[in-house]
């Protein structure tokens, strides 16, 4: 199975039933994603599937096919390149446990990139992601906060 993970050319020869979650971490090494409830619920797991948001302990590595997939890891290429997302995400102090974080951060970047200005309500409406910390009012701050930066 061959398809672009974070603008780098990837395969993997394993069954294509496969959740991309585990072929993406486990064969490809991208420890970025995070397993959380395995039922497509609580979006921990978040990629991006040519820019779309997916949840990847349920999407399988057939539905990846060809494709361009982004993770945490490929949005930015090191702690000193951080997108302004991730630098309003650490400003605004969102993370508590951090778990949740790939993947919200991931929902929020796919949201701003198509929406760059959105308003509080269309955030709580994309910002489906369950975070077990509840800091939903630090996310919706940083997500506004790096919308102003876009405009």
């Amino acid at each position: 199975m061959k398809f672009n993970l974070n603008d780098k050319k990837s395969e993997v020869n394993i069954p294509e039933e496969t959740a991309s979650l585990w072929a993406i971490r486990e064969e490809l090494g991208d420890e970025s994603l995070k397993f959380g409830c395995g039922k497509g619920v609580c979006g921990a797991c978040t990629i991006l599937v040519n820019g779309e948001p997916a949840k990847s302990c349920v999407t399988p590595l057939k539905d990846l096919k060809g494709k361009e997939v982004t993770t945490l890891s490929g949005i930015s290429k090191n702690d000193k390149n951080l997108t302004n997302l991730q630098k309003n995400w650490m400003e605004e102090n969102v993370a508590q446990c951090g778990y949740c974080q790939p993947g919200q951060i991931l929902k929020a970047y796919a949201l701003l990139k198509l929406s760059p200005n959105p308003t509080e309500e269309e955030i709580r409406e994309w910002m489906d992601n369950l975070c077990r910390c509840g800091t939903y009012p630090r996310i919706i701050k940083a997500i506004k906060k790096s919308s102003e930066v876009n405009s």
